[in-house]
């Protein structure tokens, strides 16, 4: 609240404008979209508040919910955008998610890493200098303020700052150097030869994330759904995996999305303590049907799961954590939406076949 936000807006304006003058008839600016809250807000900010002209560039996790999959088409109609996505083999994704959970502790590492590789990817190809980003690390994140910023953005801020490792690091266990291809960041050279910046809306917008969902809702269209683990229905409501993300990181750290959601909003006095923590264990410790899809796809035993996740526990972390079943199967879907659509239409009859004759 002591930031002059109105202040960084006229930088961010400077920036924009710079940019759109020197794109001439290119496309202004790189935005990495979802189809999430976010990238939702991004695309309304940079084509309605800027009138910029971005390519919509997607890493697809291969995870897309129902929800998730309406919001980014539903973005892409309203905003008129021109839009690239990239996705990765089911196949490839499955073994990177096994691969994932022992290298870094989550099963998300593919999407950690593409979400940052691809869009650079394509910003040196299209020769697009600038990139355009959500919410500011000094947002959530305890490693950084809007004043100290630990993390500039270069070609290893995503690795740093999520991915952990580095695509020749997965390398092994069934996974090849050219299974990486997809992950691999451009050069040095490429980045300096194609002039790359990127930068975060919320290091110069005021950034509220509960009126930006409103907003979003109530104009455009966009929708919030259930989300595993978690209290509230907008925080990756694009992938069906999401509970899983946050219930290891209940296994491993003690805490999970309802504890991190709680948090901010005692901070924000939305919330008492004692509600914040009823809210809390009704949450964080529920195993989520996602776990299941997981151990299918990465053919573990839940016993393995439970063991690695022990492995990877932190120190000081004492007692043993609960383990609760939910009462009900989650509103949306833990399958992949295209999955459901492929599983809905295959082996069904041909469609003329249903003709009178």
């Amino acid at each position: 609240m002591r930031i002059d936000w109105e202040s960084r807006e006229r930088d961010l304006a400077d920036i924009l404008r710079i940019e759109k003058e020197r794109a001439g008839d290119n496309y202004d600016c790189v935005l990495p979209i979802s189809g999430g809250k976010d990238s939702f807000f991004q695309a309304h900010v940079l084509v309605n508040v800027y009138g910029m002209k971005p390519l919509a560039v997607t890493f697809s996790h291969n995870w897309f919910s129902e929800t998730g999959f309406y919001n980014l088409q539903r973005c892409l109609e309203v905003f008129d955008l021109d839009h690239i996505q990239f996705t990765p083999s089911r196949k490839l994704v499955n073994r990177l998610a096994r691969k994932s959970l022992s290298e870094i502790g989550d099963v998300c590492w593919h999407c950690h890493s593409g979400v940052g590789a691809f869009p650079m990817q394509v910003a040196v190809k299209w020769k697009i200098p600038l990139l355009v980003w959500g919410e500011s690390i000094a947002e959530n994140d305890a490693r950084g303020t809007y004043r100290n910023k630990p993390y500039k953005f270069d070609r290893d801020y995503f690795t740093r700052v999520s991915a952990k490792k580095y695509p020749h690091e997965m390398v092994g266990g069934g996974l090849t150097e050219r299974d990486m291809r997809p992950f691999d960041m451009p050069s040095i050279e490429e980045i300096e030869q194609c002039g790359m910046r990127g930068i975060h809306l919320g290091d110069y917008v005021y950034w509220d994330d509960e009126r930006q969902t409103e907003y979003i809702k109530e104009t455009y269209g966009w929708k919030a759904t259930e989300i595993e683990g978690a209290y509230k229905g907008y925080k990756t409501a694009e992938c069906i995996m999401p509970g899983m993300h946050d219930f290891t990181c209940y296994l491993k750290r003690g805490f999970g999305r309802s504890t991190w959601q709680a948090a901010t909003d005692v901070r924000n006095g939305l919330l008492t303590r004692q509600e914040a923590f009823d809210l809390i264990n009704g949450h964080d410790p529920l195993r989520p049907d996602a776990l299941d899809y997981f151990l299918e796809i990465t053919e573990m035993s839940e016993p393995e799961f439970m063991v690695e996740m022990s492995r990877q526990r932190v120190a000081g972390l004492r007692g043993n954590l609960p383990v609760m079943q939910k009462g009900r199967p989650n509103l949306e879907r833990t399958v992949p939406f295209v999955q459901q659509i492929i599983d809905k239409h295959l082996g069904s009859t041909d469609r003329r076949e249903e003709l009178p004759e």
